[in-house]
């Protein structure tokens, strides 16, 4: 840890600047990702931390404190200047249920304008919780007025400032293998949230939206780190158990090794060919939804 700030809980139960962070309720700590999800899912209940101090391990208890805020189901682009276009909108969210839409321009908020301003506009969410406010959207050229309700939620943390590891070659490689794992087992929980209806289809981003991100990166290193993400992604997805991926196919061998004889070749093409047909059928929808966001 780099600091502990006045008045936290860390500094109550006495964590101090150098402790390293080994352990919480009994899950390592590799990096701040491993941290941020256990905080999380706390719902500021009591955790144990083991940590290190001046070679020693140290056990102790602390509450996390917890940060209120309003959720409203929005996400808006952060391409170029269209900082309050909405992005996504989030199912069974206050927005949802409401009748926003992805592509509404949020012009201003209880009076407040705040078009193309996304910091703007999250400080006016956040300025009163669970009061209805007004949204002022654009819509094809028709301007419209739609109360919101949020949902108030919580944020939870320790109350320290991390310090940050130090750029060079090992903690590169140890970084980069943890991020690739944790970014990796997303997409599984991505998919889940697309199959339960947590996430609609209209939030996936295929090439048209992918040449959108990568125009708007700055510099080579954003540039190659958005080049990695879609590779990781790319060939995860391909080992997923649906045809005609990598992954289905070894489906069909396991099918065929546990049977003890091949499958008909005329029912192996015809499986495949559904599943090509439903992943074409997938592009197009995902294409085309790109293609209304970009213009």
């Amino acid at each position: 840890m780099d600091s502990v700030i006045e008045g936290s809980s860390a500094q109550t139960v006495g964590l101090q600047s150098g402790d390293k962070i080994l352990k919480v309720n009994g899950r390592n700590i590799y990096y701040k990702a491993n941290l941020d999800e256990i905080l999380e899912q706390s719902n500021g209940e009591e955790l144990e931390v083991v940590i290190e101090r001046n070679g020693q391990e140290q056990t102790l208890h602390f509450s996390p404190m917890e940060e209120q805020y309003n959720y409203t189901g929005i996400a808006v682009s952060t391409a170029g200047d269209s900082g309050t276009t909405i992005a996504a909108i989030y199912p069974n969210s206050p927005a949802a249920q409401q009748g926003l839409e992805t592509n509404d321009v949020i012009v201003a908020v209880d009076g407040v304008e705040v078009e193309g301003d996304a910091q703007k506009l999250v400080e006016q969410i956040n300025q009163t919780l669970a009061e209805e406010m007004i949204f002022t959207i654009e819509r094809n050229g028709e301007t419209l007025e739609i109360p919101i309700t949020p949902e108030v939620q919580s944020n939870y943390y320790m109350g320290v400032y991390l310090k940050l590891a130090e750029n060079n070659f090992g903690n590169n490689i140890y970084y980069a293998f943890w991020e690739t794992g944790e970014f990796a087992f997303s997409i599984v929980d991505n998919l889940k949230l697309l199959f339960t209806g947590n996430v609609s289809i209209d939030q996936m981003m295929g090439p048209v939206g992918i040449g959108e991100v990568v125009a708007e990166t700055n510099g080579l290193a954003d540039f190659v780190y958005i080049l990695a993400l879609v590779s990781i992604s790319l060939g995860f997805t391909n080992l997923l158990p649906f045809p005609p991926l990598d992954g289905g196919k070894i489906v069909i061998l396991l099918i065929e090794a546990i049977r003890r004889k091949p499958m008909k070749q005329e029912t192996e093409m015809t499986i495949q060919m559904i599943g090509f047909m439903a992943l074409i059928g997938l592009a197009v929808i995902v294409t085309y939804n790109d293609v209304l966001r970009v213009f």
